[in-house]
């Protein structure tokens, strides 16, 4: 719908030059060409001949959107097959070297742990990279690079200056006061089977485009391997964590939406391009503080299984094991992983998460991301673990829902629920099963 020209062409709804023509649209009642965000932001043609824009629809260029969208699950899935292979290759490894008398069983497998989870708090980074930015790049509010170069900081702050979240995983995930009267023992194997199992999911899913998230195919692993061997899981944690991984993004939800309706009644007599101009400033506000939360969440994971497998392997001494403290080592690690994750993930972020669902306007992309940020900040304050893009979704799905339901992609939507309902479930039989393999292999 649109054509290739040397001429510059000016948007009428924002007065900026349009240099992208291929995110452009030209009305089909008077022929002019705007932003396509402006159009959609302005809810008619904004040159004023009224041409509906839920009358048209919008060109996506199908054939490349699609060429796209294949182009990211084929990368998901190389990301996914780079953990996959690396933690098994350690897992194999560390048990051959074991049984070489190399060295003690627990080191070698500890240090296996850590890196693979390493390795996992990176391709966390990099599969989450879009989104803190997506919004923010979608309308243009900075360009990729300074947005990738903001998340990746943010990530970094976040990351280092929490740590429940961590603290949590560590010495609530399992009952640890049972598990000590019991003589039983956390071994770094079933934490290292756990992560196989979960990196092995997000691999097929991955392949399939389904959005699974990265902590409950952990939980589900670690769950999976924890019951296997009798290990006394701490159902009340467990509960929490079920609780917000469903409660978190319908809250966003709710939240999106109220929130959507509130600026829009709040500024019902603002025109529609003087509103998105105006929000372009405080969109990036919220952008910085979605990419701040992600940190602050995500990378204790990460923190939380180092921890546990420092506990396990008796390389960390604690007075009190309910109350497992987070080296400062870790922290450090893990920050700096998933900024970097961050950082060079996002630099494949073509389709951002904002076009995927809905078309974002300025004022749209600040809802979504101040109700994101804030759904996150108030869990990790909890010390609990959640889909920070589930989160980030939900409350994209909510501000569409405001505008009209057909705006909102619910397509997208069943593919969540139908990961919260298959993930943890699937990963728990796959870490369990992968220990078992393990066992029958190496005769532990």
């Amino acid at each position: 719908m649109t054509t290739n020209t040397t001429t510059v062409t000016t948007c009428p709804a924002c007065g900026q030059p349009i240099a992208d023509q291929e995110d452009s649209v030209n009305c089909p009642q008077c022929g002019v060409t705007a932003h396509r965000a402006c159009w959609e932001g302005h809810g008619q043609c904004p040159a004023g001949c009224h041409a509906d824009v839920q009358q048209m629809a919008l060109p996506e260029a199908t054939a490349d959107a699609a060429a796209r969208d294949s182009h990211r699950q084929e990368s998901d899935a190389g990301l996914w097959t780079i953990i996959v292979v690396i933690t098994a290759l350690l897992l194999i490894t560390g048990v051959v070297a074991a049984k070489l008398h190399l060295l003690p069983i627990n080191t070698i497998l500890v240090v296996a742990v850590v890196l693979a989870a390493l390795v996992f708090d990176y391709v966390n980074g990099m599969h989450d990279a879009g989104n803190a930015i997506a919004t923010v790049i979608s309308t243009r509010v900075l360009p990729p690079i300074a947005a990738l170069f903001m998340a990746a900081m943010l990530n970094l702050a976040g990351a280092m200056l929490f740590s429940d979240v961590a603290k949590n995983i560590a010495s609530k995930f399992a009952d640890m006061p049972s598990v000590m009267a019991a003589g039983l023992q956390i071994t770094p194997t079933m934490i290292l089977c756990g992560l196989v199992g979960a990196s092995l999911w997000s691999f097929i899913t991955a392949r399939w485009g389904l959005p699974v998230s990265t902590s409950h195919s952990l939980f589900g692993g670690l769950i999976g391997v924890f019951l296997l061997n009798g290990i006394p899981l701490n159902y009340k944690y467990l509960g929490l964590l079920g609780f917000f991984m469903v409660a978190a993004p319908l809250i966003a939800f709710v939240t999106g939406w109220l929130f959507m309706v509130l600026i829009m009644w709040v500024f019902r007599n603002v025109a529609q391009h003087r509103l998105n101009k105006g929000f372009r400033v405080m969109q990036l506000l919220s952008s910085a503080s979605v990419a701040f939360s992600h940190g602050a969440n995500d990378a204790q994971k990460a923190m939380g299984i180092i921890t546990l497998a420092l506990f396990s392997g008796g390389l960390l001494q604690v007075a009190d094991v309910e109350h497992i403290g987070v080296p400062f080592w870790v922290k450090v690690s893990c920050a700096l992983v998933i900024a970097l994750g961050t950082g060079f993930g996002g630099m494949r972020v073509i389709r951002t998460l904002g076009h995927k669902i809905i078309k974002l306007a300025p004022v749209h992309g600040f809802a979504a991301e101040t109700v994101a940020a804030a759904t996150i900040q108030i869990v990790t304050h909890q010390g609990i673990p959640i889909s920070t893009t589930h989160v980030i979704s939900s409350s994209i799905f909510g501000i569409g829902a405001s505008r009209r339901l057909s705006a909102v992609r619910w397509g997208l939507a069943w593919n969540m629920v139908l990961a919260w309902i298959i993930t943890v479930p699937t990963t728990a039989a796959a870490g369990a099963l992968i220990y078992e393999l393990v066992k029958l292999a190496f005769r532990l």
